[in-house]
């Protein structure tokens, strides 16, 4: 079976809070999965709906594979990218860290084999 992989490299947002949206869509159809998404209240899902639109687009551009139905999410990865880090001014001329973190997505889409 051929494997569609698409990332998302650099977003801005914690890779604690992306996994909690990744995680309702690991292993559905992408029709079902940006259903969803569509309906979730976090800032992450808008980036995910997007990038799994842009797999499908590969997919049918790339690949050749006409139906998005038979497609479904086999694998869904957030990994931590590089961290800005800034300081806070604080009491008597101290600061205190600011880190903030950026995360990697990457989505691996493959094609259900058809039930004979």
């Amino acid at each position: 079976m051929v494997e569609i992989t698409s990332k998302l490299k650099y977003y801005r947002m914690s890779p604690r809070k992306v996994r909690l949206v990744v995680d309702l869509v690991r292993g559905k159809k992408v029709k079902s999965a940006l259903g969803q998404l569509s309906f979730l209240k976090k800032r992450s899902s808008d980036a995910i709906a997007k990038l799994l639109k842009s797999a499908v687009s590969d997919a049918k551009h790339n690949f050749k594979i006409n139906s998005e139905e038979n497609l479904y999410i086999k694998k869904i990865t957030v990994d931590e990218g590089p961290t800005l880090k800034r300081f806070m001014p604080r009491a008597r001329g101290t600061s205190s860290p600011i880190r903030k973190r950026t995360s990697h997505i990457t989505v691996v889409l493959e094609e259900q084999p058809k039930k004979s």
